[in-house]
């Protein structure tokens, strides 16, 4: 992942340089070893209780018993941290593609309130929330790790629902990528900023929100898709002959 680095940081930031200018080794950020995930982890706790601003080099390496010239030689400063520490939360806390597949069923509405029984309940609970506060608060003034959690969390499950759709309902590419994006800002959005705004919400009204979203998403689009059209034609032909029917047996 490409990091920028911040302008506006605090004055450890020149230990950093003149670390870099030493020859200090730079590890670029990969799969973290134990400790790496363990200071990472204690990284975003700081992060997410301080916020970016809020929170010092010194006072992370103290909460992870680790050198700040650690810190240094593996991320350079700490926006460099924020970003990786935020990249391996988002990883953590997304839903598998594989986890929603898995639940499919013959029919396709209950498939979709079970896929969005757990989108929400993910984006509602304790670590979600916090996450997309952390994000919102700090994609002012880092706009891109807005798009980073876009790339790694919100892509694959748009890509997942897209391939859905066009699986279940034979929806073509063009019809069933806005769709997927719809279904979202229709199913999950509005939990996930009521939440955000510190709105206590009900399991039930939740619930019974997610269940009229979804009947509303698929009686919208039924009408945008071909095969649903053509199935709409014949109940109206179908009816069409059946009114005829009964006025010639009213004429006898």
């Amino acid at each position: 992942m490409t990091i920028a680095t911040s302008e506006n940081e605090d004055s450890d930031t020149g230990h950093a340089s003149s670390a870099q200018a030493a020859g200090a080794p730079r590890r670029r950020p990969g799969r973290p070893s134990l400790s790496n995930e363990a200071l990472l982890d204690k990284a975003l706790d700081l992060f997410l209780e301080n916020g970016f601003a809020g929170t010092s080099i010194d006072a992370i390496t103290a909460a992870a018993g680790m050198a700040k010239r650690t810190v240094y030689a593996r991320y350079g400063d700490k926006t460099q941290l924020f970003k990786a520490a935020l990249a391996r939360a988002i990883d953590d806390w997304i839903i598998p593609i594989e986890q929603l597949r898995a639940l499919e069923e013959d029919d396709l509405q209950r498939t979709l309130i079970r896929i969005s029984d757990v989108l929400i309940a993910n984006v509602l609970s304790p670590g979600g929330l916090r996450l997309m506060r952390l994000t919102n608060a700090e994609s002012v003034r880092m706009p891109e790790i807005s798009s980073e959690n876009v790339r790694r969390g919100t892509a694959p499950t748009l890509a997942y629902l897209a391939d859905l759709f066009e699986r279940r309902m034979n929806l073509s590419s063009t019809l069933s990528e806005p769709a997927s994006a719809a279904f979202l800002n229709l199913i999950v959005s509005g939990p996930a900023n009521a939440a955000a705004w510190g709105v206590q919400l009900a399991v039930e009204d939740v619930e019974q929100q997610t269940r009229f979203g979804v009947q509303i998403f698929l009686h919208g689009l039924a009408l945008r898709s071909d095969q649903r059209g053509e199935r709409l034609r014949e109940l109206i032909e179908q009816a069409g002959v059946c009114l005829d029917q009964a006025r010639e047996r009213l004429r006898g």
